[in-house]
């Protein structure tokens, strides 16, 4: 069968590119050998982000176990509504969803089971999966996996609270499971290589979180590196106290990382390179054979929903031959944790690293009369700007800091400077209004 464009891969960037090229007018056939709505929906933002509002409401009541369960049924609720959703979009005119898994017979056709699929122009969007380190007791090397091991996917589909959960990896998935279920009453330890959390983000912003999520009993162990897994228990080492120590959970949830999703698909054959990240791309999200694009995860560039579907409107409008505005280096993140921490552009230290030129200015929630009256004052705003006094940065954390640094995003598009930003009348009282003291 021919086509105009062949999507594999149902997930934000796909399931998005899709409706986007048929609005277009282009025909196109989406592969997907699991649930549409891919990672993000079935099992990691939008479920991560219900409990993350679940346990904000359960938040000091004592009947966590019961408020956990019911919090798991919700859950459950919203990935049906919007799979049901996805599914509905999938069925549109312009659009063939085609159920299996895809695989390059050669770089113009794609096989399902039997079927053959042809087009002109075709898009990767096969995302990613976790990542284990060589741990012993992590499979591998004929080693058996722990039973008491799980990845996100499968803590996310636990219906009863763990009492304990052992944490490996203190990045954006480790640091919301911990916030979440400590807020629902499980004693969580976080076993961290490195020196502080969150390594991408800012070091003041992480390190104020991490102290923050302490005063909440997470345990921390950083600078410790994990010697092995003995089915409940983890074994680290101390790096800097030269000590070996372990861990007893119920749960161990390993939140190393994510690697994409690449195996099986045959681009090897076919001669689409990547490397250790990814499939490499342009920045038209083209790899080495132009008429294959490669978007979101699998690329390795920014593992994001969001960055998945602007990828995706680039590859099309490429295709099409359209010239955007797209900014893809203004990618906006945040960390839903309590408080919640955001960031958007470079961070000072990475300034430094590339001898950029630049100032910073902060502003703090406790000085701010919304956050007083809600009782959110644990939180600090990041501006930093450049020799032209155009602003490149924002780090946020505490209440609503992913608006913060939306609205912030928003600005850097328009290479808005901080003078011109302190000129911009914004509703009082609001916690937006810390942006304004950062830039004043």
């Amino acid at each position: 069968m021919k086509t105009d464009l062949i999507i594999i891969g149902g997930g934000p960037g796909g399931y998005e590119t899709a409706a986007y090229a048929a609005r277009q007018g282009l025909q196109v056939t989406i592969i997907e050998e699991k649930n549409v709505g891919g990672t993000c929906l079935n099992c990691g933002c939008i479920p991560t982000k219900a409990l993350v509002h679940d346990a904000e409401e359960a938040m000091g009541k004592s009947d966590g176990k019961a408020l956990f369960e019911a919090a798991i049924e919700r859950k459950d609720r919203i990935i049906t509504n919007l799979r049901q959703g996805v599914e509905a979009l999938m069925h549109q005119p312009g659009i063939r969803l085609v159920r299996g898994h895809g695989t390059f017979k050669n770089s113009h056709c794609v096989v399902v089971g039997e079927e053959n699929f042809e087009a002109e122009h075709i898009i990767i969007a096969t995302g990613s999966t976790s990542k284990l380190p060589p741990i012993d007791g992590l499979g591998g090397n004929g080693q058996p996996i722990s039973p008491f091991v799980v990845t996100s996917e499968e803590l996310l589909a636990r219906k009863e609270l763990p009492n304990k959960i052992c944490i490996i990896g203190a990045g954006v998935i480790g640091l919301e499971m911990a916030s979440v279920f400590s807020t629902f009453g499980s004693k969580v330890t976080v076993v961290e290589f490195l020196n502080e959390c969150l390594p991408t983000m800012d070091a003041e912003i992480a390190r104020r979180l991490r102290r923050s999520m302490e005063k909440k009993s997470i345990k921390f162990h950083l600078g410790s590196a994990v010697q092995s897994i003995d089915n409940n228990k983890v074994i680290f080492k101390d790096v800097k106290k030269d000590l070996v120590a372990d861990i007893e959970a119920d749960v161990i949830l390993v939140a190393t990382g994510r690697k994409p999703c690449v195996e099986n698909l045959n681009i090897e054959n076919i001669g689409v390179g990547s490397g250790p990240k990814g499939i490499l791309t342009n920045e038209n999200m083209q790899t080495n054979l132009p008429h294959i694009y490669a978007i979101g995860d699998v690329n390795g560039r920014q593992m994001l929903a969001h960055a998945a579907t602007f990828q995706g409107y680039r590859a099309v409008n490429h295709i099409l031959g359209k010239t955007d505005n797209i900014r893809l280096d203004i990618m906006p993140a945040a960390v839903f944790t309590h408080p919640e921490v955001a960031s958007v552009g470079p961070t000072e230290s990475v300034c430094k690293a590339n001898d950029v030129p630049f100032t910073t200015q902060k502003a703090i929630y406790r000085a701010n009369g919304r956050a007083q009256a809600i009782e959110q004052t644990d939180g600090l705003v990041k501006l930093i700007f450049d020799e032209n006094d155009r602003i490149i940065a924002c780090h946020a954390l505490g209440a609503d800091a992913a608006s913060i640094v939306q609205e912030i995003s928003a600005l850097m598009n328009f290479d808005v400077t901080r003078s011109q930003l302190s000129n911009i009348i914004h509703i009082h009282p609001t916690l937006s209004e810390i942006i304004l003291d950062a830039s004043r």
